[in-house]
């Protein structure tokens, strides 16, 4: 088993928004409207913290912004994906969320929900890609519960509930597979 890269990191919601960009341009406003409304139960985004993430992507050059005079208002600023945001997005499209519920939870479902946007011929790719990452968790897990003295019952009570969330994580990705 080979250590993978994944982009699990902080868990946040940078992607949600870089992703929301890979087709068109868009405004700070709109971007965190659309993130709230489509993916509001995976990422909890204030529109202060769009905003602060998307001047992060600007200043790593996966964004650039365009000023839009109005008049008798401020400038508005229109965001557009630079190549380089968009092969950083299309990478991290095709990474792996790894073991973690969590990262599942809100890097996988963000995975799912562009590639069913962008790319859906990829869509089973990353369920298959998804199950295997999960059965190698649980292989490592239950390795590293075998090696735990009986006496560590706090060690193996979270080694078991890892378990237990790696199988209902399998359970899950075959529940909802088919609907893609």
């Amino acid at each position: 088993m080979t250590n993978k890269p994944h982009h699990i990191g902080t868990l946040s919601p940078e992607m949600a928004l870089l992703g929301q960009l890979y087709d068109s341009t868009g405004h700070g406003y709109d971007l965190h409207r659309k993130v709230n409304s489509d993916l509001g139960q995976v990422w909890h985004l204030s529109q202060s913290q769009a905003y602060a993430i998307l001047k992060r992507l600007e200043a790593q050059a996966d964004v650039r912004v365009e000023e839009i005079i109005q008049e008798k208002l401020p400038p508005r600023q229109l965001v557009h994906i630079t190549e380089q945001g968009r092969e950083r997005f299309l990478a991290w499209l095709d990474a792996p969320s790894g073991g973690s519920t969590r990262a599942i939870r809100m890097e996988f479902v963000t995975r799912i929900y562009f590639l069913k946007q962008y790319l859906p011929a990829k869509v089973a790719a990353a369920f298959e890609r998804q199950r295997s990452e999960a059965k190698e968790h649980i292989e490592r897990l239950l390795l590293a519960r075998q090696e735990l003295p009986d006496e560590q019952i706090i060690n193996r009570m979270s080694v078991d509930l890892r378990l237990k969330q790696l199988n209902s994580v399998l359970e899950w990705l075959d529940d909802y597979q088919p609907m893609f």
